[in-house]
């Protein structure tokens, strides 16, 4: 099994900051994209951030972003430790949600691609 543990949510005043982590452990021959969703009341999971596994980096590869974070989130990586970590910067009241993290996982060497999901960590923006 894989396990993802998301932490760094919490209630920020609109404009402040803050840094999302997550971390996978388990069964884990390849950390392929790793993402961050995110899914406001009333509405539906949609795409944060993404980024590839860039290789043998360790840092990561490729990045693509929702046009609506462009600017203010920056999502990284730790391959080393099996890390995703998502930096939000200039934070608005419709960033409000709750974060879940992403990750695209082969188990074994012969193995195909699973996708595995978070916990969810609750963003709040509110003055």
């Amino acid at each position: 099994q894989v396990n993802l543990v998301e932490s760094g949510g919490g209630l920020v005043q609109p404009g402040g900051s803050l840094r999302l982590s997550c971390a996978a452990s388990g069964s884990i021959f390849r950390l392929n994209a790793m993402a961050w969703y995110r899914q406001a009341p009333g509405k539906q999971r949609e795409l944060v951030a993404e980024v590839t596994s860039g290789g043998t980096s360790t840092s990561g590869g490729s990045t693509n972003y929702a046009d609506s974070v462009k600017g203010r989130f920056t999502i990284s990586r730790d391959n080393a430790k099996n890390m995703v970590f998502l930096q939000m910067s200039s934070l608005k009241p419709e960033d409000t949600a709750v974060y879940y993290c992403l990750a695209r996982v082969q188990r074994t060497p012969l193995s195909g691609q699973w996708s595995y999901w978070g916990q969810g960590t609750q963003v709040t923006v509110s003055s």
